[in-house]
């Protein structure tokens, strides 16, 4: 089955819903209805062409059946499978995988958050996190105390510095300045990062992604139909999934992800090594998280992750340019990631990037993140010239 999956299934629609703060009046599941209306218009297809439903919508028990609902869609294929961050480049994991069997003909998958609306209003739209009873008398600000420790242990084995991270967030924010949707896209410099006050050490507040309103969705297809549509597939080329704990007390070296084993199987279905990459989308709740991740997902040496990032390699105008929306610290950040990477890769693939569109992309890497560092899922999208 490794072998059929690579390049068996393609993205052939992708959307967003409307971004950043839409208002009290409104539901997650109508950004995500408005995502997955979008992203099938971009393929061409209708709600009457589902049927394979994968995703979550943010404060939903059972977030395929009402979605399904909502829609009108009688899958005969649903996974709401739910990892956190991850979940979404999951979702197109197992879509391919639904697909490849016949299971499903049309996959779907959408995700739909107000997580900023539901804030002004105190309408929440999940449960608070779950903490093992050894943790919680400790009472830690999660998800942030749980990545400040990561961040911690970091500096203290490798020399990693807070203006290592605050680059982080430099050449988001850059990005974003090219990318209209994004939710902040004013200048940003090293200092305006370490000048704000400390929210858990070493974090400050512009170390910490957005809280934004939005949705996305996709649209996958088997290869045999993927030029049938009005716009260039992405095909799924490699994906790797792992997780080796729940709690970040139980995370087995906090300066190592689960990403070395999801990227290692992702490269291997792929046939590709991380230098062939020509744009990385990286779950960035954190600015420590696309440290970690460029060391896991092999683009530099284990510990070298700080200085691999300095003097703007992966800003605009670098030599690997990650996060080319603006990732989760400056484009967009619902409560979860993961889609919006998948999006992005898709974009560039595509060259409909405008601003941000970088030359001669053939391969993208989309990263997602679960959880306090738990579950990673990585898949690899090519264009045609990679089939």
């Amino acid at each position: 089955m490794t072998t059929e999956l690579r390049a068996g299934t393609a993205i052939v629609g992708a959307a967003e819903s409307d971004l950043g703060e839409v208002g009290t009046g409104r539901y997650a599941i109508e950004l995500a209805a408005q995502a997955s209306l979008r992203a099938l218009a971009d393929a061409g297809l209708t709600t009457r062409d589902v049927d394979g439903l994968f995703g979550i919508v943010a404060g939903h028990f059972l977030p395929t059946l009402d979605l399904a609902e909502y829609l009108g869609i009688r899958p005969r294929y649903s996974d709401s499978t739910m990892t956190g961050g991850s979940a979404f480049v999951s979702h197109v994991h197992h879509a391919a995988v639904a697909l490849m069997s016949g299971s499903c003909d049309i996959a779907l998958i959408a995700y739909g958050s107000t997580a900023r609306s539901d804030g002004r209003t105190g309408r929440l739209t999940l449960a608070p996190p779950e903490q093992p009873n050894y943790e919680a008398p400790y009472q830690p600000r999660l998800p942030i105390s749980a990545y400040a420790l990561a961040a911690t242990r970091h500096m203290y084995e490798f020399g990693t510095t807070r203006e290592h991270m605050a680059e982080v967030a430099v050449a988001a924010r850059a990005w974003a300045h090219l990318n209209p949707a994004a939710f902040k896209r004013e200048p940003l410099t090293v200092d305006n990062v370490l000048s704000r006050p400390i929210i858990s050490t070493p974090f400050g507040s512009l170390d910490c992604c957005l809280v934004t309103d939005g949705g996305g969705a996709l649209v996958m297809v088997r290869r045999d139909r993927a030029t049938d549509h009005p716009v260039r597939p992405a095909y799924l080329l490699g994906a790797g999934e792992a997780h080796h704990h729940k709690s970040i007390s139980q995370m087995p070296s906090l300066t190592t992800t689960a990403a070395v084993e999801s990227a290692t199987r992702a490269y291997a279905m792929a046939g590709c090594t991380p230098a062939e990459i020509d744009v990385v989308q990286l779950y960035d709740a954190f600015t420590i998280n696309p440290i970690l991740f460029l060391e896991d997902l092999g683009f530099c040496p284990k510990g070298e992750g700080g200085p691999f990032i300095s003097g703007g390699r992966i800003a605009p105008g670098g030599e690997l340019p990650v996060n080319t929306n603006g990732g989760g610290l400056s484009y967009c950040h619902p409560g979860m990631f993961g889609i919006f990477t998948l999006i992005e890769a898709v974009r560039q693939l595509r060259g409909t990037a405008g601003a941000r569109q970088q030359p001669d992309v053939h391969l993208a890497l989309a990263h997602g993140n679960g959880g306090h560092l738990a579950s990673q899922v990585t898949a690899i999208l090519g264009d045609a010239t990679t089939v």
